[in-house]
């Protein structure tokens, strides 16, 4: 008979075999979704048994896993800030890194304010969904490239009740957006050099969209770009965060201080990596908010 316990104690063996990074915490979501279970239940009844369909989804998600396909993924969904997301292979699945965005960005505005933010890039729909969530009067705008992307992003906003304070449009980054203006713009774009791809983890080389990823021969394509279009659809005093990676923090800082923002700096994440530059457009005697 297979138990909670000895499902979870069986799933995690498999896991540290097939050499899965977070075995403990994969073997229990896994279990916790076949069995229809919660976290509290394995440890207050972990002798409840499972039934014989169970058995046969857990060892469905568990053979996925050894892959090295993502639970994300296998289960459709993800956490991220307080929200929860659908995921699939069409979008780079939300990762607690980015959450870093939302520590620069929402004490910057309180819950009464009433701001315009742009997403670029917008995937799942996380950065976006979770600033609308947290300030009820702010509006938001999404843009992707992928239609596959943005149909996530709509499922995402219809389940959080935000189809009404969120556009979503297919375009190429700030194309399109001519007349616009915002008061925070937020991205994750791409960053990982084209070079460095095949040597990631297979759960992001061979499960992610590539587009999501690819960020060029040094991995500063998105930025080149981005950094004079956001300052330009940016309103005066308004406040950008993107998202960087490893050792791209002084390129980034020059890319967006070239450009002309000002008060250009950067965020660490909760492990102490630089994950977010930040700055405003300089406007004068404009003292709204201070980055």
């Amino acid at each position: 008979m297979t138990t909670l316990l000895s499902a979870w104690i069986d799933s995690r063996r498999r896991l540290v075999a097939a050499g899965v990074e977070g075995p403990v915490i994969d073997a229990r979501l896994l279990v916790e979704a076949a069995a229809g279970a919660r976290r509290a239940d394995i440890i207050a009844d972990p002798h409840r048994a499972l039934t014989a369909d169970q058995s046969a989804t857990l060892e469905n998600f568990l053979e996925r896993r050894e892959r090295r396909e993502p639970v994300s993924h296998i289960l459709g969904a993800k956490g991220f800030w307080t929200i929860m997301l659908r995921v699939t292979p069409d979008v780079l699945t939300p990762r607690p890194d980015t959450e870093a965005i939302l520590d620069v960005v929402l004490p910057l505005f309180g819950v009464d304010d009433e701001f315009d933010v742009l997403d670029l890039g917008v995937g799942s729909g996380a950065l976006v969904l979770a600033i609308l969530v947290e300030r009820p009067k702010a509006r938001g705008v999404g843009v992707d490239a992928s239609e596959p992307a943005l149909a996530v992003a709509g499922e995402n906003a219809a389940a959080l009740g935000l189809t009404g304070r969120v556009r979503l449009a297919r375009g190429d980054w700030t194309r399109g957006l001519e007349g616009a203006a915002f008061d925070l713009v937020v991205a994750n774009p791409p960053y990982i050099p084209t070079a460095e791809i095949d040597g990631l983890e297979p759960e992001v080389r061979d499960h992610e969209p590539r587009l999501a990823l690819d960020g060029g021969p040094d991995g500063l394509d998105a930025y080149r770009l981005l950094a004079p279009e956001i300052l330009r659809v940016l309103r005066d005093g308004g406040v950008f965060a993107i998202e960087i990676g490893l050792g791209q923090r002084a390129a980034v800082e020059r890319l967006f201080a070239a450009a002309g923002a000002g008060d250009v700096r950067v965020a660490d994440d909760l492990s102490g990596r630089e994950r977010v530059v930040t700055g405003i457009k300089k406007a004068l005697g404009n003292k709204r908010v201070n980055v």
